[in-house]
């Protein structure tokens, strides 16, 4: 197994113990290939909930670009709900899990079939 392989586990366990749900795989896997370099570095493959100049980050480069979701109040409750999954007090948010628990809020599985 390379090195993405044991990222996407790593994920898979996060989604299972600390968002209390069963990843669909095929789906992270195509998330984290999507995250490009990005996963491998140490700044980059976490989102930094906690700053709004990040959250508005992921909601124009991931949310209204690559989900293609129109802008509106929906989009930050979406990430907010997605923090609360995750978990408030979680300080490690890694990008991909984060996105995948946007895509699956958002119901947008098809951008990446």
């Amino acid at each position: 197994m390379g090195k993405r392989d044991d990222l996407i586990a790593q994920y898979a366990e996060d989604l299972k113990s600390k968002c209390g749900m069963t990843p669909d795989m095929d789906l992270l896997k195509k998330v984290t290939i999507a995250c490009g370099p990005s996963i491998y570095d140490a700044d980059a493959c976490t989102v930094a909930a906690s700053q709004a100049s990040e959250l508005e980050t992921v909601k124009n480069n991931f949310l209204i670009k690559k989900l293609g979701l129109a802008d509106g109040p929906h989009l930050m409750e979406g990430i907010n709900k997605a923090i609360e999954t995750y978990g408030k007090s979680e300080r490690n948010k890694y990008r991909a899990v984060f996105y995948y628990l946007l895509t699956k809020h958002f119901g947008k599985d098809s951008v990446y079939g």
